[in-house]
């Protein structure tokens, strides 16, 4: 199983705010809405920044953690080649999103407790 994580900035056309309602309504919805994409998908969790600041008084550079889980990377590859999540989802990312700074990482869990 592996794990993508997306830091995510936000569009800078909206607030944060804003970001955080639309990526939970109405982009979370739409994602599940493409059966192609999730029958890939293990799991799906969006991680909402409570505070801007974090500990030790760090601040916050993203707008929200994204992790989504998949049986491999090579079912990561398919889902996020569907015809249909590029026709309907990826624009909606677009959109929602600044992705010249969004950092991506694809990860295998090491459970330590």
């Amino acid at each position: 199983m592996v794990k993508m994580i997306a830091f995510l900035k936000r569009n800078p056309a909206t607030t944060r705010e804003e970001f955080t309602r639309y990526w939970r309504d109405r982009h979370a919805p739409l994602v599940m809405s493409v059966p192609e994409f999730r029958r890939h998908l293990r799991k799906y969790v969006q991680c909402h920044i409570v505070s801007a600041a974090g500990p030790v008084g760090a601040s916050s550079e993203c707008d929200g953690v994204a992790e989504l889980w998949f049986d491999s990377a090579e079912a990561m590859a398919k889902a996020f080649a569907e015809p249909r999540y590029l026709q309907i989802v990826r624009p909606d990312e677009k959109k929602l999103l600044d992705f010249d700074k969004v950092l991506v990482c694809v990860t295998e869990e090491i459970p330590i407790c």
